[in-house]
């Protein structure tokens, strides 16, 4: 049976691949990402080695696999184009987005511009975020994983979770 991709409606299935958890890692001097086993499998058995990085706030990479950028995309083609939200949104991920390629190695460029923003150099946190894989210097994901706030529990519970 062929593996299905997670829908970006957020319909997951018990056995859809999604990306999950976090790893510590590094990027190494010429700045390329080795993304993590775990992560790289599910690349391997569902997406391919084409990715589109980018940033929605400069302090954080996305990295999403080709295939789930495209169903962004789609979305934003049904969206009209002198929307405020689609026009900044698209021109944020534009000005710090890149298709990139993952070598044998399984490994990925990071983009310089977002690298130094972002400083995501040495010591970084590689989160699965079910589509897509979310890249921060070390330092900052440990801040940012200090646990929910309460206004964060209320935002959620409005979806029933």
């Amino acid at each position: 049976m062929e593996p299905t991709t997670p829908e970006i409606d957020g319909s997951f299935a018990e056995d859809t691949p999604a990306f999950r958890g976090g790893h510590l890692t590094q990027v190494d001097e010429k700045f390329r990402l080795k993304i993590p086993a775990d992560f790289k499998r599910i690349i391997d058995e569902v997406y391919g080695p084409k990715f589109y990085v980018t940033s929605q706030d400069g302090v954080r990479a996305e990295i999403y696999p080709m295939k789930e950028w495209l169903k962004i995309e789609a979305k934003l083609a049904k969206i009209p184009t002198m929307n405020a939200g689609r026009k900044k949104f698209v021109r944020t991920t534009s000005y710090y987005g890149r298709v990139v390629e993952m070598d044998a190695q399984g490994r990925i460029l990071l983009p310089q511009l977002l690298r130094d923003e972002a400083n995501l150099t040495g010591e970084v946190t590689v989160l699965g975020i079910m589509t897509y894989l979310e890249v921060t210097n070390h330092a900052t994901s440990k801040d940012e994983a200090r646990g929910m706030t309460e206004a964060d529990e209320a935002a959620l519970a409005e979806f029933g979770f």
